[in-house]
């Protein structure tokens, strides 16, 4: 697997171990004084853009913006379709291994995820929230 498709994996991963720490209380904040979502609503974006993403990376040509997350307050759920798109990009990425693929489509979904990252961070410093330890190692917080 090319170096882009293991920091793809790396950074969803980063991700669900984020979510995974929170309570269903902490789906619900938004960073105090300033315009801003919740923490869940950023999670329906993560989500949303995962599985446009993999349909783009199918089709080879971008469609629509499209998320399956029916509720952005669920721990559970949240997590549940965190996973499961983690998953069917893993396994769209392992299949299509040797095969060639949009890899700006790739890098798209790279960057956006990783943007999170940055929003996230702001998001726990804001709220006082404890990263898990990955997040320490990754990204020095």
């Amino acid at each position: 697997m090319n170096i882009i498709k293991q920091r793809v994996i790396q950074a969803m991963e980063l991700t669900n171990e984020f979510y995974q720490n929170l309570e269903d209380v902490d789906l619900r904040l938004k960073i105090p004084n300033v315009p801003s979502n919740t923490i869940g609503e950023q999670a329906y974006c993560i989500i949303g853009a995962r599985e446009s993403y993999l349909e783009a990376l199918k089709e080879g040509q971008w469609s629509k913006f499209r998320c399956s997350l029916t509720d952005s307050t669920e721990k559970e759920l949240v997590v549940n379709k965190l996973t499961e798109s983690n998953a069917n990009i893993g396994l769209f990425l392992e299949k299509h291994i040797d095969v060639e693929i949009n890899i700006n489509f790739l890098i798209d979904l790279l960057e956006h995820e990783v943007q999170h990252h940055g929003q996230l961070i702001r998001f726990a410093y804001a709220n006082k929230l404890i990263f898990p330890e990955s997040w320490h190692n990754r990204y020095t917080v």
